[in-house]
């Protein structure tokens, strides 16, 4: 009986060993922390964008509306009326706050056009990139007996000896 337990203790602590291992494995691969970088990063540029959503567009937009402001859209649940929605909240008043989600959806439009324009210059890059590649002269070819890559103008194969002819 003793036997049994110890194996079923080295197999218990062989498993965890393996997920322990697994895990480090994981967080230690290049996408984990390119992925986290992307999400402190995201998250300091959302701050910027809501800055730019309620300091800049939203009061031009408040501007041209004849002074309507969407924060103070709302409705109390308990039927009263009331002068703000910080006034509703301060007498415990529950609100449907459409004004603030409004706010947030031009937010999200504002931050996917960001997003948008930003990959699409990354695009653009990389295909400028990628033509100049392919306008270098190229340098190397394939040996057709053994597919190694080769000197283009190499009149042997350094790796398979066979005589190449062009």
């Amino acid at each position: 009986m003793a036997e049994d337990e110890k194996k079923k203790t080295a197999v218990a602590a062989e498993k965890t060993k393996g997920f322990i291992g697994e895990f480090k494995k994981f967080i230690m691969r290049g996408n984990v922390l390119d992925m986290a970088v992307g999400v402190i990063i995201g998250g300091a540029f959302q701050a910027i964008i809501s800055s730019l959503v309620n300091d800049i567009i939203m009061p031009v937009i408040t501007l041209l509306t004849g002074g309507i402001d969407f924060t103070d859209w709302f409705v109390a649940l308990n039927g009263e009326s009331y002068a703000s929605l910080e006034a509703a909240q301060e007498a415990g008043a529950a609100t449907l706050n459409y004004g603030v989600f409004i706010t947030a959806v031009i937010n999200f439009l504002l931050m996917a056009i960001v997003v948008f324009l930003i990959v699409k210059a990354m695009n653009k890059a990389s295909e400028k990139v990628s033509k100049k590649k392919e306008d270098a002269p190229k340098t190397t070819k394939i040996c057709p007996f053994c597919k190694s890559e080769i000197n283009i103008e190499a009149t042997r194969c350094p790796h398979c000896t066979s005589e190449l002819k062009d």
